[in-house]
């Protein structure tokens, strides 16, 4: 039988996997990225919004209910972002909102540049469109801040991926670097679409910060995502957005070109959108939560790092992550295996394309006592091969 190209042709799950899925329950998962499984207070009536009789009636509208798409441009203003809501385009999830992204600016066989190290959903989200991934390196150095590919590799590329902040390294695409990235091609071609994700903007890790938004970029086209599985911690209520923005011209060409993908798909249901403006209200204590956890979890991995010198936390911006640096003493699948039987899950740098091995990823989004007790043990796990 002969199947599609665009799916990996060996399906196996890596030696971690495979024995992460044969430990089921594990007492110190530092891997988890469900908050719903993380013992957050949600209201018992949140989701009130749904039962809303209007939901009994479907009037389709393929770029979204417009109070749902008023809702969302009204979050923008908290990055100083002004977007109209005529410029948003509903989906079910970002992973889709990507999708439709890439048929919209994508042929078959066309690149887009990806960040390495990121999360590993890009390559096969690109390879479903038949699209090519032309990675481009984040220097730990300078806080992760893009370097461009060469000049050659980036001919064929048609539009540039930005994660901001990025997943894992929590770090943020300051503006010089982002507008490097669209000029890849040089001064004598248009500059390139951006394809902005920022579902974690919502959850900067310095209380006095407040990131900004690329959501009302307009130097070239901009496709800022977004979406409730992060912003609200609800992602088993499948919304998410792109908002469109740039040159007047190409913004509505991309907006006919979305809303003609999505009336081909009417993916997102009317129940959710009805309900998302009291959703967004209601669930801004979730976020709340989310958000002073992942910070009590960076202070006490600071603490705990401090007496593991041989091991270097690189602190994240915003996010639900942290990257830890460590010496190559014993390689990651090893050192992550040999953690696991310990009780410990943590994922090893390989999953994200850093650019060598020596690096573990850990969720910020565990209760303290998990979080602390299961780091001290992977530091440990560590400190005993030095």
């Amino acid at each position: 039988m002969r199947f599609s190209g665009r799916l990996p042709g060996d399906l196996t799950m890596s030696p971690w996997a495979k024995a992460r899925s044969a430990a089921g329950s594990v007492p110190f998962d530092l891997t988890v990225s469900n908050p719903t499984a993380c013992g957050f207070p949600y209201p018992p009536d949140l989701l009130r919004g749904l039962a809303e009789p209007a939901g009994l009636t479907y009037r389709p509208e393929p770029r979204g209910l417009p109070a749902a798409r008023a809702a969302i441009a009204r979050e923008y203003a908290r990055f100083g972002a002004t977007v109209d809501p005529g410029r948003i385009v509903l989906t079910a999830s970002t992973s889709e909102a990507y999708a439709l992204a890439l048929k919209v600016l994508c042929d078959p066989g066309s690149a887009v540049l990806v960040p390495a190290p990121s999360y590993p959903l890009f390559d096969h989200l690109l390879a479903l469109e038949g699209v090519r991934a032309v990675p481009y390196a984040l220097d730990p150095e300078s806080g992760w801040q893009p370097h461009p590919p060469a000049l050659t590799e980036a001919d064929a590329a048609r539009a540039v991926v930005v994660v901001h902040p990025n997943n894992p390294t929590g770090s943020l695409v300051d503006r010089p670097g982002a507008e490097r990235l669209a000029s890849t091609r040089g001064r004598t071609l248009p500059a390139l679409p951006l394809i902005v994700d920022e579902v974690f903007l919502d959850f900067p890790l310095d209380a006095a910060a407040t990131p900004e938004s690329y959501a009302s970029r307009a130097r070239s086209l901009t496709l800022t995502l977004g979406g409730l599985s992060k912003s609200r911690g609800l992602p088993q209520l499948k919304l998410a957005w792109i908002v469109v923005s740039g040159p007047a011209a190409d913004v509505e060409a991309a907006l006919e070109r979305l809303e003609h993908v999505a009336d081909t798909y009417l993916s997102v249901s009317t129940p959710v959108q009805l309900a998302l403006p009291d959703l967004l209200e209601r669930a801004v204590p979730v976020a709340d939560a989310i958000r002073a956890r992942c910070r009590e979890n960076l202070a006490a991995a600071t603490g705990i790092v401090r007496d593991h010198p041989a091991v270097e936390l690189l602190a994240p911006a915003a996010g639900w992550s942290a990257v830890l640096r460590f010496p190559r003493v014993i390689g990651e699948e090893a050192l992550v295996l040999g953690l696991l039987r310990e009780g410990v899950a943590v994922h090893p740098g390989y999953f994200f394309d850093f650019p060598h091995e020596g690096y573990l990823v850990v969720s910020l989004l565990p209760p303290i006592e998990v979080f602390a007790r299961g780091l001290r043990r992977a530091l440990d796990g560590i400190a005993a091969h030095l």
